[in-house]
């Protein structure tokens, strides 16, 4: 299985594993809807009072959708198919608290999970970037997501400056993005410890803090979202022009 889920009953948390971590962890089809799958199911668990998400190794929370995925597009510019917009917990109606522990890359497609979770916790070596306009392709979901969690000028230059730069864990964490440091490796043990915290609390009360908490940007969210498909249509190069920008890949980035 390429999602792992562990379930521990005595302290109501739960571990939801991007278990790929010789292709750092990046998302096939298959892992998308076993994680569409998973936070629905976890709606039904009243024994699961919160979840931790994170990435298996520590070379990669996630890189976003493996390359080799094949997704045909309509070819209307008012729509797209995006198989990575429902592997959020948010997106899948779930209102149990989420913690993401990351360790080493969180970059692209990544951040449709880290923007609907309620904090990360990160180990001090990991990274966050966003690829997309190196490669010919509009950030529109991943920065939508992400500005919920960053500050505007912040995520603005992640995504401008494409693979060029790297946000280190310590820069994350002076912006908000990041809401505790760790030693490297230790970021799981601290969301778990932070989540089974929560889950202790009356889950009707925790629950509805977290709706209250969303409810706050909802609706600029909403609004942001409905545009993306028709940014990405009309603002991404053809996929044989993206592929030849991606196998021209090479240099070095700055890890600020």
């Amino acid at each position: 299985m390429s999602i792992t889920v562990v379930r521990d009953k005595e302290t109501g948390v739960a571990v939801v594993t991007l278990d790929r971590a010789a292709k750092h962890n990046a998302i096939t089809l298959d892992m998308a809807r076993q994680l569409a799958a998973t936070w629905r199911e976890f709606r039904y668990e009243d024994e699961v009072r919160a979840v931790v998400v994170t990435g298996a190794g520590t070379r990669a929370f996630c890189t976003g959708i493996d390359r080799s995925a094949e997704v045909p597009q309509p070819s209307s510019p008012y729509t797209i198919d995006d198989p990575l917009i429902a592997i959020g917990p948010k997106a899948n109606d779930l209102w149990k608290p989420v913690v993401a522990a990351v360790e080493g890359m969180a970059c692209g497609g990544a951040f449709y999970l880290l923007g609907e979770t309620e904090f990360l916790v990160a180990g001090e070596e990991a990274s966050f970037f966003d690829p997309h306009t190196t490669y010919g392709m509009v950030s529109a979901f991943e920065t939508i997501h992400m500005a919920q969690k960053m500050p505007f000028g912040e995520v603005a230059r992640m995504a401008l400056m494409g693979t060029a730069e790297r946000i280190s864990a310590r820069r994350a964490y002076e912006t908000g993005l990041v809401s505790e440091l760790t030693e490297p490796g230790a970021a799981l043990d601290a969301a778990r410890r932070a989540a089974a915290v929560i889950a202790s609390y009356p889950t009707e009360a925790v629950q509805g803090t977290v709706r209250a908490l969303w409810s706050a940007k909802e609706a600029a969210r909403a609004q942001a979202l409905a545009h993306a498909p028709h940014l990405i249509a009309l603002g991404n190069l053809a996929p044989e022009r993206q592929a030849e920008l991606f196998t021209r890949r090479g240099g070095g980035h700055r890890l600020r």
